[in-house]
Order: structure tokens, then sequence, then C-alpha cells
């Protein structure tokens, strides 16, 4: 991002590049099913100003009055560095978030954001300390609520499959192999990541390459894709039953990496965040338990 910044080629906001902690490829070229010619998604987060993360700095009342507008997300399509490649040129898709908005979609298994925390070490772009720090710990965002997350994806690309209007390479495709093998990939591609969490509780992006490579070169039928797809979501139905893995995420060891990350990046945080007293919080979790199953007392 700081390259292309310097080059004039995309225009963030001013504070943005020299914040980025993370980035990493995305995309056919993470999954090990590119080419040369590939276009690039890149995905990375950055820290914003303390006063962005904790408003209250700043003297904004939540609730009260027109909130400042803060930071989410910088995104850039099609963006062509000529020079890249000998000359020949790469084309690059950028989607930077600020880190609570990252944190918050990786705490729900996201499966774009949970894949840019798993790509091969190959792809990682750059990634300081802190991007370190979070990454080594990406293990620590997977629960079962991926299952209905990645099937809800799946889905999504099989509706895609069925009905929209294929355009340009996309018409070449379902001209040559009746249907988009391309959202057929994805659909392969987003079951075997969700049996890897299930069963492992851990993600190796490239270990069906070779697979998603056959059916995005049409090896498998559109038919042939839909039976697969059916069996896997019996099986995967009754996998996500027996995982061992938590039920939803472990919101409160999130919460302290999120903090350990913005404190490694801005030092102390003292005035920003007031800990509730822990007695407090043990009453305030035992009455929510109470409130969960008071149909059943």
């Amino acid at each position: 991002m700081q390259r292309l910044t310097d080059r004039g080629l995309i225009k963030p906001p001013r504070w943005l590049p020299g914040n980025v902690q993370y980035e990493t490829i995305m995309g056919s070229v993470a999954y090990g099913v590119s080419s040369d010619t590939s276009d690039v998604d890149v995905y990375g987060w950055a820290i914003p100003a303390k006063e962005d993360i904790f408003p209250h700095l700043r003297g904004e009342i939540v609730g009260f009055g027109k909130p400042a507008r803060r930071f989410e997300q910088f995104q850039e399509h099609h963006v062509e560095d000529r020079d890249a490649l000998a000359g020949h040129g790469r084309t690059y898709d950028l989607t930077i978030f600020g880190i609570v908005k990252f944190f918050a979609l990786a705490m729900e298994n996201n499966p774009n954001i949970i894949d840019s925390l798993f790509t091969p070490a190959t792809c990682v772009l750059h990634s300081t300390r802190v991007g370190n720090l979070v990454r080594e710990n990406r293990r620590l965002f997977l629960h079962k609520g991926a299952w209905p997350k990645f099937k809800g994806y799946a889905y999504s690309q099989l509706h895609k499959m069925a009905s929209k209007q294929p355009l340009g390479k996309r018409a070449e495709l379902v001209a040559e192999h009746g249907y988009d093998t391309k959202f057929g990939y994805h659909v392969v591609r987003l079951i075997g990541e969700v049996e890897q969490i299930l069963m492992e509780g851990d993600i190796d992006l490239q270990r069906n390459n070779d697979q998603l490579k056959a059916i995005r070169r049409g090896e498998w039928t559109e038919d042939r894709l839909r039976r697969w797809f059916a069996d896997k979501e019996s099986q995967l139905e009754r996998l996500y039953a027996e995982s061992s893995l938590r039920a939803v995420p472990d919101e409160a060891r999130i919460r302290e990496l999120l903090l350990a990350a913005i404190e490694d990046h801005y030092g102390s945080l003292e005035g920003c965040i007031v800990e509730p007293d822990r007695a407090v919080v043990a009453l305030r979790n035992i009455q929510a338990e109470l409130d969960r199953v008071k149909d059943l007392i």
C-alpha cells in the first residue's frame, strides 16, 4: 500500500499507509490456483488514531449528538501497476480494514477475513510486530460458528452460479464448461476450509488446490459439484455436532488480544479504557446465564 501510494496510484487517507500493520495476498494466489497473470487481491488492517478507537477521548458521548465519522475500511479496485511483472503489468484490488472492524469480522468467522490470517507465509507482503502477534494467535478466532457462516457463503456462490448473468471472462467459462467454474471452485474451497476448522481447529488454504484446479479447468460437471456439495453438507452437519471446537467465540480472550495489539502500537492505554471490577463482571455473567435459562427453571 505504501508503494502504490508513493507512486500516486492510490490516494488513501494520509495517516493510513504508515499505520498498516498487516497486508497479505488473497484470492487465487493464496489458494494456489492462480496463473502468473491473475489479478492480485490484497487484504490488510491498520490501527487508526486512539481517538478513532476510543471516541470518548475527543469528548464524544455515545448516543448523543452527531457521532464523528470513524475509519472502518479503505477499498480501491482495479489499481493498475503497469511496471509490475517486468513491464507486463498487474492489477490490484485493495481492502484495508481498521483493526476494530477486522477483529469484529474475524470473531464472526467471516470467511474472507479468516482466510487473510491463514494465507501461506509467502503471501504476506507486510507484517509489523503487531501484525505478527495477531497472525500467531489466529486460531483463537475459530469456533463452531464457522460452519453456518461458511455454508452461507457457499450457498451464495451456488446461487450466483445458477442466476448471475455472466459477463466477459465469466461468460467464456460458462460457454466452455456449461457453468461458471470459478463460482464452483469457491463452493468446494469454502466447504473444504470449514471441514478443516471443525476437525482440526486450523486451516491450510492450499491443501486441496489440485482439486480446485481441476474444477476451474472444467473437469467437474455442475451436476457432480452439486452432488458433492449435498453429500458434504450432510457430513459436516454431523461433524458440527461432534466437533470439540468452542460453540461461540472466546470474546474475552479476543478482546485481550485486540487491546494488546493497540497497546503495543501506541503504548499505555491508561485513560482509554476502564476495566470493571471483577466481582461485578462475575455477577453480571451469572445474571446473564440465569436470564438465558429462566424458561427451564
